[in-house]
């Protein structure tokens, strides 16, 4: 029987004896720690914890593993529900470009952006494709992050997304982390549909989605509600249609500008709008009277210059928030969480606090998952950081390009 303890913990984060479902407003601010502390894991799960003070000893040695945490912070593992992670090759030149001085929209209408990764993607095959994924896969986990969540959207024809969606399940099949699978076939029209969205549309709906729900691939359907996209009605066509296939809805929305995108996710029950930049305050009020969360995606707006959606102020309002890294090829190279929480308290004003609850328990939230990992819980999944010896958890989005990280436990075990 596999058992850890982790012992003289510095500091243990985010315990909660009954943990709340996703963190909103003030309690956003709210970071429960224990300090001198204990936690035991048995059989993957996190059993007990409590102080060094009252620690009750070791009655079994058997199977048990002990590491000291003196000097380290010990919190839940990140969780990361919104990335890109299955796609071919990169589109390193497409940055060049816009250092140049060439916009994301002008990119894309010269066949590059999303279309330029549909390319590579169709000529790659599912074995080429999984190996590429898998060493993203391993570099995040490496980084923090305990549970993803991988969206198609690269293959934008029926043989390529179910590729895509097959890939995603054979990353999941590994047993490494919960990979959570989101059918993205409305991430942009392809070239061979360029005169007849409809016709694009009516395939998505009509051959895709029956075919996803045959194999059971995905459990979340998404689309990109954005001008020179998908429009607000052919969002809520396409996310109803998924709907009845099984699938829960969330959607790419007010990125490039406002396209009414949060209130037709909204009204048709999505988990949670990603993006965000062009958010109002009619949004906002909007999303307070839903169950969705609101997802930042610091990555891409540093990446691409854009405006900086309006965390602060939604928080502010008593909203819940979510920071994800938004990891793919043209927009956001990088699944680092850590660094997206930097972002948080740097470009966002997040205090140290909201970060890291933004990070675990509201995108656990937005994946499902809340009932498994984001918080130090008995009976929660032991999917845990074990920092390096830091001064205290600020030093996490302080020392924005360290690698703070000395062990990332899955399931109570070791991985790195």
């Amino acid at each position: 029987m596999q058992k850890l303890l982790l012992k003289n913990i510095k500091n243990l984060l985010s315990v909660y004896e009954n943990a709340p479902q996703k963190l909103s407003g003030k309690e956003m601010g709210q970071l429960p720690c224990i300090e001198n502390a204990w936690l035991a894991c048995e059989k993957g799960l996190i059993a007990d914890y409590g102080s060094m003070d009252d620690f009750p000893g070791i009655t079994d040695w058997k199977g048990l593993e002990v590491i000291d945490c003196a000097g380290k912070i010990v919190m839940p593992g990140f969780v990361d529900s919104h990335t890109h992670i299955v796609y071919a090759g990169n589109r390193e030149q497409e940055f060049v470009d816009r250092i140049k001085g060439l916009s994301y929209e002008e990119i894309f209408k010269r066949g590059g952006g999303i279309l330029n990764s549909v390319e590579k993607l169709r000529n790659a095959s599912e074995d080429e494709l999984f190996e590429q994924s898998k060493e993203r896969l391993k570099e995040i986990i490496s980084q923090g992050t305990v549970a993803v969540e991988i969206k198609s959207g690269y293959g934008l024809n029926v043989e390529s997304e179910l590729k895509m969606l097959r890939v995603i399940r054979r990353l999941k099949d590994l047993e490494w982390i919960p990979v959570k699978a989101t059918f993205l076939g409305a991430h942009a029209v392809p070239s061979e549909y360029k005169d007849n969205k409809k016709g694009y549309i009516d395939l998505i709906i009509k051959e895709m989605l029956p075919a996803i729900e045959k194999e059971q691939l995905a459990q979340y359907i998404d689309v990109f509600c954005e001008k020179n996209y998908f429009d607000a009605e052919e969002t809520r066509s396409i996310l109803e249609a998924g709907k009845k296939h099984g699938l829960i809805p969330r959607a790419h929305v007010e990125q490039l500008s406002h396209s009414n995108g949060i209130k037709t996710a909204v009204a048709c029950g999505a988990i949670s709008v990603d993006h965000l930049e062009f958010c109002s305050d009619a949004d906002i009020e909007l999303l307070k009277n839903s169950a969705t969360m609101p997802t930042v995606l610091p990555g891409a707006a540093f990446f691409l210059n854009l405006p900086l959606p309006p965390a602060r102020k939604m928080i502010d309002a008593g909203l819940p928030v979510a920071f994800a890294s938004d990891y793919n090829p043209g927009s956001s190279p990088s699944g680092n969480m850590k660094l997206m929480m930097s972002m948080a308290c740097i470009q966002y004003k997040l205090t140290p606090e909201e970060a890291i609850n933004a990070v675990t328990l509201n995108t656990a939230y937005a994946m499902g998952l809340q009932n498994e990992l984001g918080t130090i819980t008995i009976g929660k999944k032991a999917s845990l950081i074990i920092t390096k010896e830091i001064n205290s958890f600020g030093a996490l989005p302080y020392a924005f390009g360290s690698d703070l990280i000395d062990k990332v436990i899955l399931n109570g075990k070791v991985w790195k």
